[in-house]
């Protein structure tokens, strides 16, 4: 029923009180309207206010309900993929079997990223001058980075770049991990994308602008798992690689740590530049009380 039926109908039933109940329907309509708007939720590409958390990466990011939102939103500033090269299309998935034609990696990361960087003042997070956007590549790795170099050539604007003597920071630093053609990658004179590096990179020469971040196995090197307290050695242990990493000007992560606050205490507490979890708000509940 119309508007205009509405207050027809009021006015045949109600003689000189009519203008007295149209008033009390208008404002009954106009509450019911802002209560609405309230209660709309917020649009994947609006920018939220919150706290941005430098070290929150989000581990296999795209299994969360709103892949790269539901991490934004908790104010993660890294978040992983996994790709894989099917029928010429980057396809998001952990496993083969699972890829989606509709899940790729532009739809899925590189769109929304370039939206919410333009609607934000050139950043993804106004106070952080670059997030992460880690690729995990699961298919062969020489054909699946030609056709990820022709696809983050599109959005170069956005991208942070590296050559073999500088990089050029920009909104999304995008991180290659996985099947890496390390010696593909050498050979170019300029990237939208670096290597993630091995603990045993560490002991090279190859320039940070290469390898700007160093990850691996928490459980090769550490015994510990969560229970009882972190052997003093081996918190010893962390913190030199923590230290042999930073005075490189790389950054450290770790996956396969114990994904609880005890976990989440000794990397942060080390000095660790990106905590992975699949808990993000337990992670970021964490870290909005440490930082």
């Amino acid at each position: 029923m119309s508007d205009d039926m509405i207050w027809n109908f009021i006015r045949d039933r109600s003689g000189k009180n009519a203008e007295r109940l149209r008033l009390g329907f208008v404002l009954l309509i106009a509450c019911y309207s802002l209560g609405a708007f309230a209660q709309a939720p917020v649009t994947n590409s609006t920018p939220r206010a919150v706290k941005p958390l430098i070290h929150a990466h989000a581990h296999n990011d795209y299994e969360h309900t709103r892949p790269l939102f539901d991490a934004l939103d908790a104010g993660f500033c890294s978040v992983e993929a996994d790709v894989w090269l099917v029928n010429g299309q980057l396809l998001v998935a952990h496993d083969l079997k699972d890829v989606n034609p509709e899940r790729t990696l532009r739809a899925l990361y590189l769109e929304p990223l370039r939206e919410r960087i333009r609607r934000n003042g050139g950043r993804v997070f106004r106070e952080v001058p670059t997030v992460t956007l880690m690729i995990d590549v699961k298919s062969e790795a020489s054909p699946t980075y030609a056709a990820l170099r022709e696809v983050l050539a599109e959005y170069r604007e956005m991208l942070t770049e590296f050559s073999s003597s500088a990089t050029t920071p920009r909104a999304v630093t995008v991180i290659l991990s996985g099947n890496r053609p390390i010696e593909q990658m050498l050979a170019e004179t300029a990237r939208w994308v670096a290597l993630d590096g091995r603990l045993s990179d560490l002991d090279t020469q190859v320039a940070p602008h290469l390898i700007p971040l160093i990850s691996d196995n928490w459980k090769q090197y550490f015994t510990w798992r969560g229970e009882g307290e972190f052997p003093i050695g081996e918190r010893q242990k962390l913190q030199r690689l923590v230290e042999q990493a930073h005075k490189q000007g790389r950054r450290i992560r770790f996956w396969g740590v114990p994904d609880m606050s005890a976990g989440w205490q000794e990397l942060n507490a080390a000095g660790v530049d990106l905590i992975g979890t699949d808990d993000l708000p337990g992670l970021a509940k964490f870290l909005s009380g440490a930082e």
